[in-house]
């Protein structure tokens, strides 16, 4: 997968992915990322990016050359003729989840789009942007740290980039569930001890103990998510048994 992300701010995102997993994955050319500073595109003296709102108002607008030049550039050097996904990240947009990051950790390239001050003129959103997306119903400064949760959220379900492909299978939200609590050594530390299921050496007990903990854990935290989660007869009749005792 090829990642070419638009910024004002190239140095911050190289920073946070220069570390780590992604970092590593990055080594092994498993994917690419690239930083395009989109002041490099500006056709002025002063490299301006942005200009007063038309009809007034606070705030600035990132302007469409800019941004526009920076896109075709970019969409020059991706292979094929169908348009490549271009994401905005908005707070206006659909709130990001582990669905999306499955789905567009299929593409075989991405663009992401990162806006300041007010935003982008529309007419970058309307020409340009295939997915405007949220990471939350909160506003930041800018779009790189969105850029950042959204990539980190998908590289890692490329084929190769984590070790053991069933770590993000079992993880939160993959199937619908919450993940199951873990434990490591001691055994038993404050009086606190490790479930005897977990010390038994019994892999279809342990598997069985991990997904009703999921259960278990879905139904307290987020028992929105059940609606969605596909369980058997008799997890659905283990967590009418949950719901009558809470």
């Amino acid at each position: 997968m090829k990642i070419h992300i638009l910024t004002l701010f190239p140095e911050l995102l190289e920073q946070i992915f220069s570390y780590s997993i992604i970092k590593r994955a990055r080594d092994k050319e498993l994917f690419s990322i690239n930083c395009h500073q989109i002041r490099d595109y500006a056709n002025d003296r002063h490299r301006s990016v942005d200009d007063y709102p038309y009809g007034g108002g606070g705030g600035m607008v990132m302007t469409p050359p800019p941004i526009f030049d920076a896109h075709s550039n970019v969409t020059r050097q991706l292979p094929g003729d169908r348009k490549i996904r271009t994401i905005y990240c908005t707070p206006k947009g659909n709130t990001f989840t582990q669905k999306m990051a499955v789905e567009l950790a299929c593409e075989e390239a991405l663009i992401f789009l990162c806006g300041h001050y007010e935003g982008v003129d529309q007419r970058v959103i309307d020409s340009l942007v295939t997915d405007e997306i949220s990471i939350g119903d909160y506003v930041l400064t800018g779009g790189e740290l969105p850029a950042a949760v959204m990539i980190d959220a998908i590289v890692r379900l490329i084929p190769g980039v984590l070790k053991d492909e069933q770590s993000y299978m079992d993880e939160s939200h993959y199937n619908d569930l919450l993940e199951y609590p873990h434990y490591t050594r001691p055994p038993e530390y404050r009086g606190m001890k490790v479930p005897h299921t977990l010390l038994s050496g019994n892999h279809e007990h342990i598997r069985q103990w991990r997904r009703w903990e999921s259960i278990r854990e879905t139904w307290q935290k987020r028992p929105d998510l059940m609606a969605k989660a596909e369980l058997s007869p008799k997890e659905l009749q283990w967590l009418e048994k949950l719901k009558q005792e809470s």
